[in-house]
């Protein structure tokens, strides 16, 4: 007889309504945009500029961080093209307001060439950060310092390390999530083996991934070799910084959380009698209410959560996060066990972990249009950026999950119709197979076939066992429930993988802002032309298209100025004007206008066009496509 999905009844279908309006209001204010919000750190700009050739040596090299960094003397290295340092190791601190700026000074005397800047930092958010660039004195030199092309954080140690991520959360969510299962769900769980398990899997999963973040920070963040792992003075030196302060909180949580699983497990387990033992629930989900919640908190006060925008309102929003994905995963993969290993569980159990997961999902959805909304906030961000794609990625796996865990409900809202004890159903499957089980053999046990003995013992537990297996499979419903739990179990592992990564992923707003100051930016080499491309919408009909310039030699005095107007399928377009202002904001010069001449087709030229000093000079094009639509982009250029 084939099992089928009942259909859904009249409460079922108003749950599973609320919960889809409830999910498409989020959903769409997740896309919504906001103010700017940063996470990993990010280098945003550094003076000389990537690749600039400059006349004379700087006093110093300065570095533009998108948010706070850790550094030391060792941080920031410019490198002359032999590989040997050509500054002075002195960290100098040039940050101001909302600033992040720090810099080395270069010694005096040192030649012309190129020489590359080799930096490495610890962003806000725990995060090893690094990379190089490179600028030339006088004229590029054939060669250049060659630095390690693997960035910190990778490698083998930053693959354990990213391991031991992953197991983290799992564990947490294995701990919290069972354990809040038996308080809240199913009380008699306390006592059933598989149960116990999950619980005690995940504080020992959990433990053993906090150690192995611990030893490996040190090489995690600093030379990448595995052997640093055991170097007490980098473990020392861990231990004095944020996320070090972190890690040891947890493992100190951690041994009250082992308090806690013990008398979940033994003290609360054994009471038998009711009053007392809702009044060791009451004190037993108090207290661990707040070990969770100070677990989840050691990743909130040491990631994402404490930097960018609203760090006050981020952290505890971050903590409901976390515990809202544990009690739902967690408890979604306890009662899967209970499905597969348990002899049986009251349907009340199921029902009551239904409800609770319909509002961890509502508490995990409003969080997460949060902490989106500090991290994302275009639209652009979300199809552009590596952290939009992951993002969309988790949107459509919790879509997929709330699909799937809406059957289980259709499945749970059967078994709350039907009630059959395990005799009813011990007795069905005995009519299905057609004869009753076969009694045990016994044979009296006189003390000396201690062998036999122990050979009985075992078939009466494998005949035990595949008895509950066979009463099991026997209930059609409970079936049913077993495939979409099983379902649902299956698409949250891969969603806890997705979140993981995304906390390892450079935030949108962080990227984009990279992305704008690279392309804000460019620098003019000596006697080669300058040219530039920008893409424009003057907002009205046919008003998207390029503007491409070139500024020949690209040097301070007289220049010829070239603008070519394209469409978007890159084909000369006219527009009914076309202007050029240049602007060198460090001197108060400008805007200088220049109207070049209409010479053909989307080309406009002008000769002798003065930039009267070096400098980055800010190139300004207006462009008007009708009587009203125009719009003006820009470009810092860095001639001379």
């Amino acid at each position: 007889m084939t099992a089928t999905a009942p259909p859904l009844r009249t409460p079922a279908r108003r749950s599973l309504t609320r919960l889809l309006l409830v999910t498409v209001a989020l959903l769409g204010a997740l896309l919504a945009g906001a103010v700017p919000a940063s996470a990993h750190a990010a280098l945003t700009g550094s003076d000389p500029k990537d690749g600039a050739v400059v006349a004379t040596a700087p006093a110093q090299v300065a570095l533009t961080f998108s948010e706070g960094v850790a550094l030391d003397a060792n941080s920031i290295r410019v490198l002359d093209p032999t590989g040997k340092r050509s500054d002075t190791a002195e960290l100098v601190n040039l940050c101001s307001g909302d600033i992040v700026k720090y810099g080395v000074r270069l010694r005096t005397g040192i030649p012309n060439g190129t020489y590359t800047v080799a930096w490495q930092a610890i962003s806000a958010d725990s995060h090893p950060v690094s990379g190089a660039f490179t600028f030339s004195i006088g004229a590029p030199s054939a060669t250049a310092a060659v630095v390690p092309s693997q960035e910190v954080g990778g490698g083998l140690v930053g693959v354990l390390y990213g391991i031991a991520r992953y197991a983290a959360y799992a564990g947490f969510v294995l701990l919290t999530g069972g354990a809040a299962f038996v308080l809240a769900c199913w009380r008699r769980g306390a006592t059933v083996g598989p149960v116990q398990r999950v619980v005690v899997g995940g504080w020992l999963t959990m433990t053993a991934a906090t150690l192995a973040m611990l030893l490996l920070r040190t090489p995690y963040t600093g030379s990448g070799k595995l052997s640093d792992a055991f170097d007490l003075n980098g473990l020392r030196a861990v231990l004095e910084t944020k996320p070090g302060a972190a890690l040891i909180s947890r493992l100190l949580l951690l041994g009250a959380a082992a308090l806690f699983v013990s008398v979940l497990f033994g003290a609360y387990a054994k009471r038998e009698d009711e009053a007392e033992k809702k009044d060791l629930t009451f004190g037993l989900a108090i207290g661990g209410t707040v070990v969770a919640a100070g677990l989840a908190a050691t990743w909130a006060l040491a990631e994402h959560a404490s930097t960018g925008l609203q760090p006050g309102i981020a952290m505890p929003v971050d903590v409901l996060h976390l515990l809202a994905v544990a009690t739902w995963l967690g408890g979604l993969t306890t009662l899967l066990v209970v499905l597969f290993r348990a002899p049986g569980i009251e349907r009340a159990a199921v029902l009551r972990f239904s409800r609770i997961a319909f509002w961890s999902v509502a508490v995990l959805a409003a969080t997460g249009v949060y902490q989106s909304w500090r991290q994302v906030g275009t639209w652009s961000a979300l199809v552009d950026t590596a952290y939009g794609q992951l993002l969309l990625v988790k949107v459509a796996l919790v879509a997929v999950l709330v699909a799937t865990a809406s059957v289980s409900r259709r499945w749970t809202a059967r078994l709350s119709e039907h009630t059959a004890p395990e005799a009813e159903a011990a007795s069905i499957v005995e009519q299905r197979a057609g004869e009753p089980e076969p009694e045990p053999v016994t044979v009296p046990d006189d003390g000396k076939d201690t062998k036999r003995a122990a050979q009985l013992a075992r078939q009466r537990a494998a005949m035990s066992t595949a008895r509950e297996k066979r009463i099991r499979d026997a209930d059609p419903e409970r079936t049913g429930l077993r495939r979409t739990v099983l379902a649902e179990a299956g698409i949250a592992v891969v969603l806890l993988a997705v979140t993981t990564v995304l906390t390892q992923t450079e935030p949108a707003r962080t990227q984009q802002a990279v992305d704008r100051a690279k392309a804000g930016s460019q620098v003019a080499v000596a006697d080669r032309p300058v040219d530039i491309r920008l893409p424009f919408d003057t907002g009205g009909q046919n008003g998207k298209g390029t503007v491409e310039l070139t500024l020949d030699p690209g040097r301070t005095g007289a220049n010829d100025l070239h603008v070519y107007v394209q469409d978007p399928a890159g084909k000369p377009k006219d527009a009914p004007e076309v202007k050029v202002a240049f602007t060198l904001a460090a001197k108060s010069v400008g805007p200088l206008p220049v109207v070049p001449d209409h010479v053909t087709t989307g080309h406009w030229s002008a000769s002798g066009v003065q930039i009267p000093m070096a400098g980055d000079w800010q190139i300004s094009v207006t462009v008007r496509t009708s009587e009203i639509d125009e719009t003006t982009v820009d470009k810092n250029v860095k001639i001379g």
